[in-house]
């Protein structure tokens, strides 16, 4: 948890330097920066997604995973909840609430090193990744918040609840996790970045709803065991 902590301390930093020198940085660069760390989003995602060493298990996870999502309709929830804080805190006039957290929360929450680095915590105690983590989450708030104002300082929320949730639990059942298991999560993650990425690179037609695909980061769980289950019987 402490390292969640410092986590959570970085974004916070990190957006508030871009809320208090938004004015000083035009919009041209803004747009460029944004674009700048897209492609390094897309540089991580893409590092992640690679490291699979079982593409069967990351498309039907994605498959499954946007299924399950888009039947629990995440995306409209997560954005109800950015409409929910902009309400109690009376930002109706930031039109750009929703947009800043939801977006920060899917990609600060939503990785490889989110994953990794809070079972990392939660098994040895080593918060090297999550700190790291930090450090980036922290540099990318700062462009974030310039560009979509202070729903992403809020985004906070979500990642405490996710990051300081799994730490807790990979405490628990961590042990029992095969690597396979932990390998194929992150590459599902990676995917998930790669699709964040081309948001921010405005590359599609339509937005792709990333949140609508989260289930997917989980099913390697069941996936991997079935999958060895049944090469077992044939």
């Amino acid at each position: 948890m402490p390292a969640t902590l410092i986590n959570m301390a970085l974004i916070l930093l990190g957006g508030g330097l871009g809320l208090l020198f938004k004015n000083l940085i035009s919009g041209r660069l803004l747009s460029i920066l944004t674009h700048a760390l897209g492609l390094c989003v897309l540089g991580i995602g893409i590092s992640s997604a690679i490291g699979t060493e079982n593409m069967l298990c990351v498309i039907v996870c994605m498959v499954v995973g946007t299924v399950i999502g888009s039947a629990i309709d995440i995306e409209r929830r997560l954005e109800g909840a950015g409409d929910l804080l902009r309400a109690r805190i009376g930002g109706q006039g930031n039109s750009r609430f929703t947009e800043g957290f939801v977006n920060a929360a899917l990609l600060f929450c939503v990785g490889a090193m989110a994953i990794t680095g809070s079972i990392e915590a939660g098994l040895n105690g080593n918060y090297e990744i999550i700190i790291s983590k930090g450090i980036i989450d922290g540099v990318t708030s700062v462009s974030f918040a310039a560009t979509m104002g202070i729903g992403v300082m809020f985004s906070v929320i979500p990642l405490l609840l996710y990051q300081g949730g799994i730490t807790l639990l990979a405490g628990w059942v961590g042990p029992y996790l095969p690597p396979a298991v932990i390998t194929e999560m992150t590459a599902v993650g990676g995917a998930l970045i790669v699709a964040i990425a081309v948001n921010m690179l405005e590359l599609g037609r339509e937005k792709i709803k990333v949140g609508n695909m989260l289930p997917a980061v989980f099913l390697p769980i069941a996936y991997i065991p079935l999958a060895q289950w049944l090469a077992g019987l044939f």
